[in-house]
């Protein structure tokens, strides 16, 4: 889908200060193409990972790309290229999923008259930061709630089991989707982090010292979120650490009881196996249902413990 700003522009493809190109076809590709003279990259070139590849400079052009976070399915994220190629003052993005923030971004802009690219382009980092800035601080408050069910529960109230067992396992997917989210958003800062450099070093030399200004302060403002981010990425590991080690904590009470359990058996059945209760009285020689009782002792011996297991909880 193609969107042009100013709207009038829609028409007049020529006019147009901003191309918003959500998941191009070739002919929409095509017709940005010839309205800007440039060679727009396709999104097996956005996603490359190499330096070279992300930031270019294609004439007075800046082409530029960044792996992005996006929200997916079960609150785990996934990441997506995003692409800004800067020329003059006219701005076109390229971009393969919905973003809050460009509509945000479009909403904002004047309906009367057009701005600059290079504004445009500040108003989208920063508003990308600040989503980063809110989902950092979201992803904090899921942190300390996973962290006070896990250090301050008080182990008399603990449960125990297969209900402790479900729970253990909950909790480590969900550091595990926490630190997944952290590591996207990581990646989006430090790519949107270069972008910046590239921007203020190659594209700016003509704007004004207002715009300089605040492409500097969006800069300072994600080595603070990296910072942070790296705060929390220890904090995550420290809890995983935490739940693994009261895992096995869990795991070897039980073992615990198992292993006093058996050793006490282990005189009785050597005894039994000494002498094989071959004695001359036995009253039960004599019984008639002497054989059923012997059969039903033994399967309530191994029944009784598997039900005092599962009322431990422990399959």
């Amino acid at each position: 889908m193609l969107t042009a700003y100013p709207r009038s522009s829609e028409h007049n493809p020529d006019a147009a200060v901003w191309f918003d190109l959500l998941n191009p076809t070739e002919d929409e590709l095509g017709q940005v193409e010839k309205s800007t003279g440039l060679s727009l990259p396709r999104a097996g070139a956005l996603g490359e990972i190499e330096r070279s590849s992300r930031l270019q400079r294609q004439g007075g052009a800046l082409i530029m790309s960044t792996p992005t976070a996006v929200q997916a399915s079960a609150g785990s994220a996934a990441m997506a290229p995003l692409g800004f190629m800067l020329t003059g003052d006219r701005l076109v993005t390229i971009r393969f999923t919905e973003l809050v923030v460009f509509d945000t971004v479009r909403a904002q802009l004047p309906a009367d008259e057009a701005i600059g690219g290079i504004e445009i382009f500040t108003r989208l980092c920063e508003d990308i930061v600040d989503h980063m800035a809110d989902a950092l601080e979201h992803l904090a408050a899921e942190l300390g709630k996973l962290s006070q069910a896990t250090f301050r529960q008080d182990d008399a109230k603990s449960d125990h089991g297969v209900r402790a067992n479900l729970k253990s396992k909950a909790q480590l997917r969900q550091v595990g989707r926490l630190g997944h989210r952290l590591s996207a958003l990581r990646d989006g800062a430090l790519g949107l982090e270069r972008i910046l450099a590239f921007a203020e070093q190659f594209g700016c030399h003509d704007t004004a010292i207002e715009i300089k200004a605040r492409l500097t302060s969006v800069r300072q403002d994600l080595k603070s979120l990296a910072d942070y981010n790296d705060q929390l990425t220890n904090k995550v590991q420290f809890v995983l650490d935490a739940l693994v080690g009261l895992i096995g904590i869990a795991q070897n009470d039980i073992f615990k009881v198992l292993t006093i359990v058996s050793i006490v058996g282990i005189a009785p059945t050597l005894i039994a196996g000494i002498y094989g209760m071959n004695f001359k009285n036995m009253p039960e020689y004599n019984w008639t249902y002497g054989y059923p009782y012997g059969l039903t002792v033994i399967a309530l011996s191994g029944i009784l413990p598997l039900i005092w297991f599962k009322f431990k909880g422990w399959f």
